[in-house]
């Protein structure tokens, strides 16, 4: 083959390897046109390496996106580390990620598409140049001493009682020895434990039984710097002798940088970029290995399935590199808080996995282990994060489910803790789950709800109810909207089932604008009438409604097209939607407040309370959760904490009012507290329309 190519006439001989036909056409006969010869073309990388393997051809050209599970870069890696066959890459790609593999591939030469024939040919013709000089190289080392083939490399000879007697400049440069210091040393000197210590057992091994297998073949191993410090090495080894005195001559590469670069492709092959935690391919094989562990020795195994809670709304509204700063952040809680030997991945955006092998064999211990590591987890994953230009506020739920054998599949444990994890985030996040197997069954009922939540606004299945509010007097001054669902199949579907999974299928979003317009169609509608003219009424927005960038609009138009009084209309927000964006919650809150629209924060003291951030908002009231009500009269926590509440609320200039207010001592306990406005079953449940309006009449409310 040398031969040939030396031949003046002689056609270059290239394979093409490109996954679009037509542009392989092309190139082949781009190639034809500048006097090479294409031997084959192919679209797929395995099929590439057989055909480098089978026709030996002069240079590959090979595109970077190939059909097939295996692209061009693997290989690349491959065809040069077996064949030593020279690789062009051509292809569209110019990503620096991209070009950092290839680059560890050696090739002979890479070409952006679209190029030029001068570009080709000079490319080409390079890759050629140097092809033959590598193979000049590798055919002069057949005919001539290992000595001069391999003084690149770290050179060392030593004599039969393996003293050194020569040591080149790269060994020099490699060990950190002089050539004095090392010439008359033994060789063992450049040797770790146990070798530096067995090294003359070694020699005498040789000459009693003639093994040669250290001798003529290249070995990998460690060897040892001035400085004490090792480093991985390839060595090849040649005895010659000569008028009875044998020498023995040493080859030695540091394959440090290689070792690094495979490293490097098993990173970009086995971790995710972001967060440098292993990726599903990888966990998904450290999964395999504990279930076959867990098989042979019968202790359970912990699988942790974690989603951090809002994240999307964080993601959309701050941008994505806050999102991924974020996700490093997590990562890192997460390898510093679990036990050293368990495993942390990322699925993908914001899904966590770990696996927690060892535990007991006992099913309620191993639980007992599983959750005290999950409610650290919660725990510290719950601190504040410095993000860029603010503090952030996440939590995350918690998916486990338990194993000791390998009956289940992969598939079905992710399943599980999946499911888990769902029952976390249905419990009001921030929490954890176990599996149990009846999740199977809701989960198929679950399936069924979100298909016919999917059409219920559609199929006029939504109504209000209304419940009322009342003053100190006990005289109605407005309503809270209540969204209720009645489906022909489900029958009544309690808020507290259908309302998250409008939140996590984004159906919450056309839904809450409809509760919005029938509500203001409604004040409308008593705007007529002047016993109930002058009722409020209060309507939830949810934290996915008020992140769209549009929400301001859509107040205004629900306002604009019922004619509803915009002073009558309350919004009431959650303490939740000041963890993701504050200042965007501000800006927001003060637009819809130009409308004359008031707002109430619901549920105050059970979220992320900050006075700092309170005092920005333009808020009206404050509303008392009814989880302080309940036990008010005999928890002193929570009356203490409803005293608070209502302190707050009058020194800062707000309305108070307490939901929940079940009872007549309830009411006079809050009264006395200076609590001037109450909602609650002791002054009337939430009603349709019809019974709201027959349970007040108009010429009851003219006697108020």
């Amino acid at each position: 083959m040398q031969q040939m190519m030396d031949e003046p006439h002689y056609k270059a001989r290239i394979l093409v390897v490109e996954d679009e036909v037509i542009v392989a056409r092309d190139i082949q006969q781009q190639l034809r046109e500048l006097g090479y010869e294409p031997i084959a073309h192919t679209t797929r990388a395995e099929e590439a390496i057989a055909l480098a393997e089978s026709l030996s051809p002069d240079v590959i050209l090979m595109d970077i996106q190939l059909a097939g599970a295996m692209d061009g870069i693997t290989a690349a890696q491959i065809i040069r580390t077996q064949l030593a066959l020279p690789v062009v890459f051509i292809t569209a790609f110019e990503a620096d990620d991209i070009l950092a593999r290839a680059k560890l591939t050696e090739p002979f030469g890479y070409i952006l598409k679209p190029f030029a024939e001068r570009e080709l040919r000079t490319v080409l013709e390079m890759a050629l140049y140097k092809h033959r000089v590598e193979r000049e190289q590798r055919e002069a080392a057949l005919h001539h001493q290992a000595i001069i083939d391999h003084m690149v490399d770290s050179l060392i000879t030593i004599n039969a009682q393996g003293i050194m007697e020569s040591f080149n400049q790269a060994a020099c440069d490699v060990f950190g020895y002089s050539v004095e210091e090392a010439i008359g040393q033994n060789v063992s000197l450049l040797m770790p434990e146990p070798h530096h210590s067995l090294h003359d057992q070694y020699l005498q091994h040789h000459y009693e039984t003639g093994d040669t297998r250290i001798i003529g073949s290249a070995r990998e191993l460690e060897g040892r710097r001035k400085d004490g410090s090792l480093f991985p090495m390839s060595l090849s080894v040649s005895k010659v002798v000569r008028g009875g005195r044998t020498t023995f001559i040493g080859i030695i590469r540091d394959i440090t940088q290689r070792r690094q670069d495979e490293q490097e492709i098993n990173r970009l092959a086995f971790y995710d970029p972001l967060t440098q935690l292993p990726n599903r391919r990888l966990f998904l094989d450290r999964l395999q290995q504990a279930m076959l562990t867990a098989g042979r020795n019968g202790q359970y195994v912990a699988l942790m399935f974690l989603d951090l809670d809002h994240f999307k709304l964080l993601n959309d509204s701050l941008g994505h590199s806050v999102g991924d700063e974020l996700l490093r952040q997590v990562a890192a809680r997460l390898q510093g808080t679990v036990r050293d030997g368990d495993s942390v991945a990322r699925l993908g955006g914001d899904e966590f996995v770990i696996l927690m092998e060892g535990l007991s064999d006992s099913v309620l211990e191993a639980a007992v282990q599983a959750e005290h590591l999950a409610m650290k987890l919660i725990t510290e994953l719950a601190q504040p994060y410095m993000l860029p230009e603010l503090h952030n506020h996440s939590t995350v739920s918690i998916g486990i489910t338990l194993f000791c054998s390998e009956q289940e599949s992969l598939g079905d444990l992710l399943k599980k803790a999946d499911a888990a994890m769902y029952q976390a985030k249905k419990a009001g996040r921030n929490t954890l789950r176990f599996f149990d197997p009846t999740m199977q069954a809701t989960a198929l009922a679950r399936s069924r709800l979100e298909r016919s939540l999917r059409t219920a606004l559609e199929n006029q299945e939504f109504l209000l109810h209304y419940q009322i509010q009342v003053d100190a007097f006990g005289t109605v001054t407005g309503v809270e909207a209540l969204v209720r669902w009645s489906n022909p199949s489900f029958g009544m579907v309690s808020p507290a089932t259908f309302i998250p999974l409008a939140e996590e299928t984004g159906v919450i979003l056309s839904l809450g604008q409809w509760v919005l317009e029938t509500a203001c169609a409604q004040l409308a509608a008593w705007a007529k009438v002047p016993a109930r003219a002058h009722w409020t009424m209060a309507v939830n927005v949810s934290i996915s409604q008020f992140a769209q960038g549009n929400f301001v609009d859509n107040v205004d138009l629900a306002l604009r097209n019922s004619g509803a009084n915009p002073r009558l209309l309350k919004l009431e927000i959650t303490e939740s939607m000041l963890a993701a964006n504050v200042d965007d919650v501000v800006v927001k809150m003060f637009e819809v407040k130009a409308l004359g629209v008031a707002f109430s924060l619901d549920d105050f003291g059970t979220g992320y309370s900050s006075l700092s951030y309170l005092k920005r908002l333009p808020l009206d009231q404050l509303k008392i959760d009814q989880s302080f009500v309940r036990d008010l009269m005999t928890d002193p926590n929570d009356a203490i904490i409803a005293k608070t509440i209502i302190a707050l609320a009058h020194n800062l200039g707000l309305n108070v009012i307490a939901e929940g207010v079940e009872t007549l001592e309830q009411k006079d306990y809050l009264a006395d507290m200076g609590c001037n406005a109450y909602q609650g079953y002791y002054f009337g449940r939430p009603l349709a329309i019809a019974a709201l309006e027959a349970a007040h009449p108009v010429s009851w409310l003219n006697h108020e």
